[in-house]
């Protein structure tokens, strides 16, 4: 993240105003710390705050900390990971081990980490006389004292936020040459300070996550210093113009009245002619005036889309400055142009107020995405997020939330280079969810007001951030006047949302969303229409596909084994298999089962057993798991985009919890830490394919969707019911179709399922133009799973009166299979399988391999895939190029082998 300067100034220990975003080309702007910070225990460095941050103490058993990629020096643990405290900290428990446990949400417990903790760097200033120095820090994961030269810049009392910026004149503390900065950080209680934690996501980090997240900054300048510059869009209802305001503040630093120049320079995408605004500004002594330019009205302008609905041209804002010719600060940075809506939909027993549905540039669509999770220890890796991008766009997915994990700006402008979609908002289930205002401070308001300022400041030229709002609970009065106005004050407007469940406020109004499941339901679940408490008004764990689900999933994810042997130790491998009961330190931090305890994978072993029949060793519990957890991600996604033509009772969008976590898991993602893509992940991407068949599970019906941007013609389906054998038992078949963009066509087919039998699969391809361009493949049992209405209602999980029986898959024969892969280039593998057995090739995986490890970054266009006797198809995977790469490939009832790419 990069941070220009807020726009208010005040001395030292003064309240200031939070800061701007700004590029890392900014006239004068320095982060501290490129070049390392040292990290120690206050219980260890015992020296008086005026000595650690004297530019000639020594550090000489200090830890030594590299920043991150947004160049911050990260949390205590990060430090003590970083000097080899720890190694392979995320193996097993071994972070438990190294450094303690904590099992709840609140303050820090272990003693090593109840103290404060300092954070130390040196940087060197080549300020020529009168130049003024000013230190933005956006927030900090806890409380802090900041120091810099020996002298006191601010208190806690000040610097408490992990998203409250503050910014500084500190001209009068540092001089040319050599300088230090010294902050003491104070252990984060998430419960009584507005920061971050990881909820019931995973197990707690023993230092709370106590640390700097993002960078600090200088920024050096003349007389007059510009910050907070933007622009405001005004764009036409039809989309043929866009007028731009840009905005800066301009701020005098002398002791008298200053006149400069100042100009902004909007460059439209891929380097055409600039437009450029200027005005004379006269700004009192020590004091600021934003300036307003004239507006710039673009004709015809490129508009920003979501990636498959259109391209992402980002126009460039460019500030100056000036007196007397010589300039004094510049900023520069990327925007999109386009225009978000949302209203309410439908209205039904279940939606009373309706469903939130968002439209970008009018059009209005499906979301379809997942809760993001930073890395645990808040290390941030520009490479990693990129990798993470190709993972979700590759799984077709349109957006992610993030709850309360506001990010690095580099991470939105890969967003918005990405296309793809953020929902924001605050925390749940702590201090940023108060029960009532009674306990709140006026200090407490400050920081929730300079939060939302922040955060608005850094997010709003981002066209990828499509809304923000709270998160179980909706804002209490005077905290939602304390955000709004923050956000007003940014000029942050996009929609902002009261709550991610079935809450609202006078001033918000409805939020249109609800919350829920969060343990395992069966893939009939997603499809219910029908079923809700209506005693409950927030529609909490109704989970079916209807409305807006901000948050909802089936619970665990079971990893390959390949990851599995990668983070589990060989006890608790046994325990995955043997112990449904166990509390897996990979899942979280809660024991036993039902309700809101997650740390076991009892409820879904117990359906797992009772569908497909029981397993003998790790191997083939993970086979089985791999396919409960395709069924049910494929269901949920497809059941929202099946349901979303409901008028009165509208499924409008669907955020899968979680999409990822910061560590390896076994609770809710769709992949893994270590890259690895799970059945899981596979379902998921079927469902969201861009030409897509499906078939529901409530209806047998086939349903047609096209969720790209442009009409698509020439379209054919064709429903194909086989049994167990693969004899082919229904073909059913419809032409001449075409589909507007995010358009979804239902009953397009109705396949004849048999109803006797145990297991039967239905194969549906989808053509366009004689080619096939999607393939889904159902294994379908004729007896149904049947949930317990009235037990489950409310409840994060499902009661079932009777599950499927998909047993007999376990006794399907033999099959074999014939792999022939080739590497056109580095990093690009294509396998083309072939089923050369009369059986059925039954869920066949593919993986790229080197030297025999799995190259779990690899990303494949399809997998877990089934194959009729004689029938083929070649999969394509792309990965960061490895030395002779391999394809291994095996199946639920296909030997495994292995093959030179």
């Amino acid at each position: 993240m990069k941070i220009a300067l807020g726009a208010a100034v005040l001395a030292a220990t003064a309240l200031l105003t939070p800061p701007a975003a700004a590029q890392p080309h900014d006239t004068g702007l320095i982060t501290v710390g490129t070049q390392g910070w040292q990290v120690q225990s206050s219980a260890v460095a015992t020296d008086s705050p005026e000595q650690i941050s004297n530019p000639a103490y020594r550090t000489t058993n200090w830890l030594r900390v590299r920043p991150d990629d947004a160049g911050a020096p990260g949390t205590e643990l990060n430090a003590l990971v970083q000097n080899g405290q720890c190694p392979d900290v995320f193996y097993s428990d071994n972070m438990r081990k190294c450094f303690g446990y904590m099992d709840k949400l609140g303050p820090v417990t272990v003693p090593r980490f109840a103290v404060p903790w300092w954070f130390r760097t040196d940087f060197t200033l080549n300020t020529a006389p009168g130049q003024n120095v000013k230190m933005t820090i956006p927030g900090v994961v806890g409380e802090a004292d900041v120091w810099v030269d020996g002298k006191q810049v601010a208190t806690r009392e000040v610097v408490s936020g992990a998203y409250a910026g503050h910014t500084f004149d500190i001209t009068g503390f540092v001089r040319p040459g050599k300088n230090s900065l010294a902050v003491k950080m104070y252990p984060n209680d998430p419960t009584k300070m507005f920061t971050l934690d990881q909820v019931d996501w995973n197990q707690f980090p023993p230092d709370n996550n106590t640390g700097i997240q993002f960078p600090i900054q200088l920024q050096l300048s003349d007389a007059l210093t510009g910050s907070d510059a933007h622009v405001v869009q005004q764009n036409a209802a039809d989309l043929s113009s866009s007028k731009l305001t840009a905005k800066l503040d301009v701020t005098n630093n002398a002791d008298r009245a200053q006149a400069g120049d100042v100009s902004a320079t909007i460059t439209p995408p891929d380097g055409g002619k600039p437009m450029v605004v200027r005005q004379r500004v006269t700004v009192p002594a020590h004091s600021t005036k934003t300036v307003t330019f004239a507006p710039v009205t673009i004709n015809h302008p490129r508009l920003w889309w979501p990636y498959s609905m259109g391209d992402q041209p980002l126009y460039t804002l460019s500030t100056a400055v000036a007196q007397g010719g010589k300039v004094s600060t510049t900023s520069s940075q990327t925007f999109g142009i386009r225009t978000v809506t949302t209203r309410l939909v439908g209205k039904s027993p279940q939606l009373p107020d309706g469903a939130r549905i968002f439209a970008v540039n009018g059009k209005e669509f499906v979301f379809r995405g997942g809760g993001y999770a930073p890395d645990l220890f808040l290390r941030y890796s520009k490479s990693d997020v990129a990798h993470q991008v190709q993972l979700i766009k590759n799984m077709g997915l349109n957006g992610i939330r993030l709850e309360g994990h506001d990010m690095p700006q580099d991470f939105y402008e890969q967003m918005d280079r990405a296309g793809l979609l953020v929902l924001g908002g605050f925390l749940c289930c702590d201090a940023w969810q108060p029960e009532t205002e009674a306990n709140l401070t006026n200090r407490d308001f400050r920081i929730i007001h300079d939060s939302a300022r922040t955060i608005g400041e850094l997010e709003r030229s981002h066209p990828s951030v499509i809304t923000y709002g709270w998160s179980d609970n909706e804002p209490l009065p005077r905290q939602e006047r304390e955000s709004l106005a923050g956000f007003a004050e940014a000029d942050f407007d996009v929609p902002i949302v009261a709550s991610a469940e079935y809450k609202s406020t006078p001033t918000l109004g409805p939020a249109g969303e609800k919350e829920g499941p969060y343990d395992w339901v069966p893939p009939s679940y997603w499809y219910d229409t029908t079923h809700y408490d209506p005693d409950d008004p927030t529609r909490t764990n109704a989970g079916g596909s209807w409305g807006f689900a901000s948050e909802q999933s089936a619970g665990h994810t079971v990893p390959t084994l390949d990851s599995i042997k990668r983070f589990l130790s060989p006890e608790e491998q046994a325990k995955l298999w043997q112990d449904p009961e166990y509390n897996q330190y990979h899942a979280n931090f809660e024991p036993g089962h039902g309700g809101y305890a997650f740390g076991t994978l009892y409820t879904f072993d117990t359906a797992l057993k009772a569908r497909y029949g029981g397993w003998s060793d790790l191997d083939s519990y993970v086979q089985l798991a791999q396919l409960q957890n395709y069924e049910n991600t494929r269901s949920q996604f497809e059941a929202f985009l099946d349901h979303s033509t409901d008028k009165a009772n509208p499924a409008t969008g669907i955020v899968y919890w979680q999409l990822n976590k910061g560590w390896p898991t076994l609770l809710w993602s769709l992949y893994n830490y270590d890259g690895d893509q799970p059945g899981a992940y596979y379902g998921a991407q079927k469902a969201n394919k861009p030409l897509h068949a499906l078939l529901g599970y409530d209806d047998n019906q086939v349903t047609i969707d096209n969720l790209g941007g442009a009409t698509q013609d020439g379209l054919g389906v064709e429903a194909k019911v086989y049994d167990l054998n693969g004899t082919l038992l229904d073909d059913q078949k419809a032409g001449g179709l075409a589909l507007r963009g995010q358009e979804v066509r239902n009953d397009v087919l109705r396949p004849k399922l048999p109803a006797t039998g145990s297991v039967h699969f239905v194969e549906l391809l989808l053509s366009q133009h004689g080619k096939v361009v999607d393939r889904n493949v159902y294994w379908r049992s004729t007896k149904a799973d049947v949930v317990d209405w009235p037990s489950t209602l409310g409840n994060p999980q499902a009661t079932m009166t009777q599950y499927a029986d998909f047993s007999a898959l376990q006794s399907l024969p033999p099959s074999s299979v014939r792999a022939v892969a080739k590497t056109p280039r580095p990093g690009l593998t294509q396998v083309t399988l072939t089923n050369t057995s009369d059986k059925v090739a039954f869920f066949l995986r593919a993986d790229v391999r080197t030297g025999g490890a799995q190259v779990a970054s690899a990303t494949w266009d399809d997998n877990d895939i089934t194959l009729w006797p004689g029938e083929s198809q070649t999969l394509t995977a792309t990965y960061d190029p490895v030395a002779a790469p391999q394809v291994s490939v095996d199946g639920f009832n296909t030997p495994a082998i292995t093959v030179g790419a």
